[in-house]
């Protein structure tokens, strides 16, 4: 029996992993600048934000941030940690309310060796998937079709997030 390998080329994301490296995080650079619409912000909780990745793998691809600078989980609080996957459980009821997934891709790459973009701020990726997505143009192609604007997802998912928790108050 041989074992067809199969691999996902992703070569959209050249441009991120060789572009210009800020001196300072980008990940603490825009959490108390108060311009949340403008960096992608779509939610802010305690401890915890969630923002629009600006290199998505997907349409709606968010990331779920600690605003505490921290490498490892083991570094955060107990109350950043829950707040964390709380978070990532309502990114996951509004993929499925907003965009109809088939599936969700969740992940946290902890270290540079583990494929962490940004090694030194913890932060949790969550992918809304759809049977297909891997089609030929970013197989083939080489590029990834994205489908709504950063500025369309941002009001949509902006909304759902602040109608979640006004529903919970």
């Amino acid at each position: 029996m041989t074992m067809i390998e199969r691999y996902l080329y992703s070569p959209w994301r050249m441009d991120y992993i060789m572009g210009d490296t800020p001196d300072d995080c980008v990940l603490c650079r825009f959490k108390n600048e108060g311009k949340d619409r403008e960096n992608l912000i779509v939610h802010r909780g305690k401890h915890v934000y969630v923002v629009i990745n600006l290199y998505p793998y997907n349409n709606g691809h968010l990331m779920v941030v600690p605003y505490a600078h921290e490498s490892n989980l083991s570094d955060l609080d107990d109350a950043t940690l829950l707040e964390l996957m709380q978070l990532t459980q309502v990114c996951e009821q509004i993929f499925k309310q907003q965009y109809d997934v088939e599936g969700i891709n969740i992940g946290i790459n902890l270290g540079k060796a583990a494929g962490a973009g940004i090694a030194s701020h913890l932060h949790l990726h969550a992918v809304p998937r759809w049977i297909g997505d891997d089609n030929f143009m970013c197989v083939i192609g080489g590029r990834r079709v994205i489908p709504e604007a950063f500025e369309d997802a941002w009001q949509r998912l902006h909304t759902a997030f602040a109608n979640y928790f006004a529903d919970k108050e």
